[in-house]
């Protein structure tokens, strides 16, 4: 990919979406002002794209539009669309199974335009104002994205500020592909966790509690080689730490062939997803075909799910002046 700026498209309601391409060397990414999208990740020498998505603009408008977003302002789930922020009760989207929240509701960050700040050869910056009670979120809140490559890392530095207490947590929402297959069998996971969040059916909200992975398929602290045909649905938090803390790596993907990929965050908690609703028929793939169920694996930077209701979960509450900032970073290898 040529770095640069050009036009993908526009939206249904008429809006120019730009696509902007970064690269340092061997490693290449592709990000649109839709959603901040993650549109494709290349790495020299390497016949494939890296992560789950679309030359097509129309499939970011449907059937793939988190495919490698930031989704937000609260990413995930919040239990009966209802939290308590600074005293107050606030009510949110009902936007899953017309209960709860999810990835913010309907007035999304991952469904609009960011403005295009500043892009250089090797990276790229993006604001995004979100107005006050927008989606019932209190605050008008000011984000940025900013994406950089250095050799063979890839770096997102999210922030967020708010003149009034709201809820934040951002997440970018990536799919992985470290093989040229359908799936992603045979891709060894290696996770420094040692608990996870249980979740209810068939909403996938956590259970409140906080439970060790020794002795369960979530025990994946050394690595575990995955089948989707038999392991069973993958959506769940691991709990990296209780609290955001400085950059540390936390997750390893390694493909079939020996390609990996180290992924660092402060976050304290990554959600894991298997990606079985990415078969589209309808919406070409990056590399010229559609995708079939579990065509990548999602592992989420952010804070725990359904936070606001469950006091003992690390708080998402942003208030006026704090220094919200997020870090992650993902670094490939053979």
């Amino acid at each position: 990919m040529t770095p640069g700026i050009s036009i993908i498209g526009q939206t249904r309601t008429g809006e120019t979406v730009h696509r902007v391409v970064l690269s340092d060397g061997a490693l290449s990414a592709s990000v649109l002002t839709l959603g901040v999208a993650l549109q494709d990740v290349r790495l020299a020498d390497v016949a494939h794209s890296l992560t789950v998505g679309s030359p097509s603009l129309a499939a970011y408008e449907d059937a793939m539009q988190t495919c490698g977003t930031i989704v937000g302002p609260v990413g995930n789930r919040i239990g009966n669309a209802h939290a308590v922020i600074n005293g107050k009760a606030c009510d949110f989207d009902a936007n899953l199974n017309g209960r709860h929240t999810l990835h913010g509701g309907l007035a999304a960050t991952h469904r609009k335009i960011w403005e295009l700040a500043d892009h250089q050869r090797d990276h790229a910056l993006f604001h995004l104002t979100l107005p006050a009670g927008e989606g019932g979120f209190p605050g008008t809140r000011r984000l940025s994205a900013r994406f950089d490559i250095a050799g063979p890392t890839l770096r997102l530095t999210l922030g967020a500020e708010t003149d009034a207490p709201t809820l934040m947590n951002l997440a970018n929402h990536s799919y992985w592909r470290l093989a040229d297959q359908p799936d992603y069998s045979g891709l060894g996971v290696q996770i420094a966790a040692d608990h996870y969040l249980p979740i209810t059916a068939p909403d996938y909200l956590p259970t409140g509690e906080k439970r060790a992975v020794d002795n369960t398929r979530f025990d994946m602290r050394k690595t575990r080689r995955l089948d989707p045909a038999t392991d069973g649905l993958w959506d769940n938090n691991f709990c990296l730490s209780q609290s955001r803390q400085p950059l540390r790596r936390v997750a390893t993907l390694t493909g079939p062939t020996g390609l990996a990929m180290d992924m660092a965050t402060t976050e304290p908690g990554l959600q894991v997803f298997d990606g079985h609703n990415l078969g589209r028929p309808d919406c070409p793939g990056n590399d010229g075909r559609a995708y079939v169920a579990h065509a990548g694996l999602a592992l989420e930077a952010q804070f725990w799910p359904d936070a606001p209701n469950n006091p003992d979960f690390p708080d998402i509450t942003l208030h006026p002046g704090d220094d919200w900032q997020q870090v992650t970073t993902w670094t490939f290898r053979r």
